[in-house]
C-alpha cells in the first residue's frame, strides 16, 4: 500500500489524482490532503478519502479547518502553514508526494519531499525552472524517485530506457539517463498551440481572460490556461526538459500538435522515433507514475485513432508567441534568468487575468524585467526566493511605470 500527500488536492491535478487512487483502494491511499485556502472543498474531500492529515497554506484558517473537520466527525488532523506543508511530505505519514501546488509557492515542499527520499510525482514545474539543479541534488540525496507528471516530460520519461533494460544506461543526478550514452538525438515536446493558434499578433489584442483560458483539449487553471495560450507553458517545459533529462537546449525542439494525442517524442540516432500517445487526460501521466515501473487502469477511454483522423504538426509562430523565445533566452542565460522568467511571468499572468494588463504585455513585461535583472550563479534556495521576490517587484514597477 502507497501512503501519497497530494500537494494542490482541490486543484484540477489533485482531482486527477485523487480519482487514479479511489479506483486502486488496494493499493494507494490519500494519506495527506493539503490545499491553499479552499476549506469546505478540503474537509469535502477528507471526507471521502479519510487523510491522516489535512493542512492549508494560510494559517489564518487553520481553526476553521479543525473545526469543520470536527463538526464532520473526522479523526483527521489539521495543520497550517509551509511548515506543517514541509513537514508532512518529510514524515511517515506519506511515501510518495503529488507535487501539484501552482507557481513558485510549491517549491520549498517539493525540495522537502526530494530530501526525504520520497517518490515524487511531479506537476509543478515552477520547482524545475526556479531551482533545478537544487532539486536534483536533493533527489540524489534523498535516494528517491523524481517522475514527471506534465503530460509532455512524463511521455519522455515513458520513451526514454529505464531497468529493466538490456544493456544498462549510465545515470546522471537524479536517476536522470544520460542521453549521450542512451543514443537519444533530440526531444521533441509537443504544444496543443492554445486556442489562438494560428492567430497574429493583430487578433490579439483584445483578447480577455476568459477566453485565454478556454483551452481547447485541455482542461486546467486558470494560470496554466494561459501560460498554454501564451506558450509560455511550453517555454517553461523546454527549461524543465533541460534538467529533468539532462538535455541541451539545441536538443530540445516545441512542434506544435493540435490534436494533442501525441504527448512528445524521443529521436534516437539510428533514425528511430518513439512517442506516446493518449487520449488527453492526466490520469493517464498520473496513473504511470504512481504505479511505475508497473501499468495500471488509469480510467482513460481507450485512444482510436481510426476516429481521430490526421495528425497534424507544425513549427510555432515565435513572432505572435514570443514567450517561447523568452524562455530559450532564459535557459541560455542560466543561473537564476529562469527564477526572474518564472517571477515575472506570473506576475504578468496575475495582472491580466486581473484586467490590468493586455494579453499581448505578458510577454513585453517579462522581457522588460529580464532585462533589467543580471543572471547570477545559484546559490541556495535563500537565494532563489531572493531573486524571485526582486523579480516580482520590478516586473510590479515597471508596470506601474508604464513600460508599454
Amino acid at each position: 500500500m502507497r501512503n501519497v500527500a497530494i500537494l494542490g488536492a482541490t486543484g484540477s491535478i489533485g482531482a486527477s489524482a485523487l480519482d487514479v487512487i479511489a479506483r486502486h483502494p488496494d493499493r494507494f491511499r490519500a494519506s495527506v490532503l493539503a490545499a491553499h485556502r479552499k476549506v469546505d472543498e478540503l474537509v469535502a474531500l477528507c471526507l471521502r478519502f479519510k487523510p491522516d492529515l489535512a493542512v492549508i497554506a494560510d494559517a489564518a484558517l487553520e481553526t476553521s479547518l479543525r473545526d469543520k473537520l470536527a463538526a464532520a466527525g473526522l479523526a483527521t488532523r489539521a495543520a497550517a502553514g509551509a511548515r506543517a506543508l514541509n513537514d508532512a511530505v518529510s514524515g511517515e505519514l506519506c511515501d510518495s508526494v503529488v507535487a501539484a501546488i501552482v507557481g513558485a509557492a510549491g517549491l520549498e515542499s517539493t525540495l522537502a519531499a526530494a530530501r526525504a527520499g520520497k517518490r515524487l510525482l511531479l506537476a509543478n514545474k515552477e520547482s524545475v525552472v526556479m531551482a533545478g539543479p537544487l532539486l536534483l541534488d536533493a533527489v540524489s540525496a534523498g535516494g528517491g524517485e523524481l517522475i514527471p507528471v506534465d503530460s509532455e516530460h512524463n511521455a519522455i520519461f515513458q520513451c526514454l530506457p529505464h531497468q529493466p533494460r538490456a544493456v544498462d544506461v549510465e545515470r546522471l543526478p537524479g536517476g536522470r539517463p544520460d542521453l549521450a550514452a542512451a543514443g537519444v538525438r533530440r526531444i521533441l515536446l509537443t504544444a496543443s498551440g492554445g486556442p489562438f493558434r494560428g492567430r497574429k499578433r493583430a487578433d490579439l489584442a483584445a483578447v480577455t481572460p476568459d477566453q485565454a483560458c478556454a483551452h481547447p483539449k485541455w482542461s486546467m487553471g486558470r494560470k496554466i490556461s494561459v501560460d498554454s495560450a501564451t506558450l509560455m507553458n511550453k517555454g517553461l517545459e523546454v527549461i524543465e526538459a533541460h534538467w529533468l533529462f539532462g538535455a541541451a537546449p539545441a536538443q530540445i525542439e516545441v512542434v506544435v500538435h493540435p490534436q494533442s494525442l501525441v504527448h512528445s517524442l524521443v529521436e534516437y540516432a539510428d533514425g528511430s522515433v518513439l512517442a506516446q500517445l493518449g487520449n488527453p487526460d492526466m490520469r493517464t501521466a498520473l496513473a504511470h507514475a504512481f504505479a511505475w515501473p508497473e501499468r495500471i487502469d488509469a480510467g482513460v477511454a481507450p485512444l482510436d485513432l481510426v476516429k481521430s483522423g490526421a495528425l497534424q504538426f507544425e513549427a510555432p509562430d515565435r513572432d505572435t508567441f514570443r514567450c517561447l523565445d523568452l524562455a530559450y533566452r532564459a535557459l541560455a542565460a542560466g543561473g537564476t534568468a529562469p527564477t526572474v522568467l518564472n517571477a515575472a511571468n506570473e506576475v504578468a499572468v496575475g495582472a491580466f487575468l486581473e484586467g490590468n494588463l493586455p494579453f499581448l504585455a505578458i510577454a513585453e513585461l517579462i522581457e522588460a524585467t529580464l532585462d533589467a535583472i543580471s543572471a547570477e550563479p545559484v546559490a541556495d534556495v535563500e537565494h532563489l526566493v531572493h531573486v524571485d521576490l526582486t523579480a516580482r517587484q520590478t516586473a510590479q514597477r515597471k508596470m506601474r511605470q508604464g513600460f508599454c
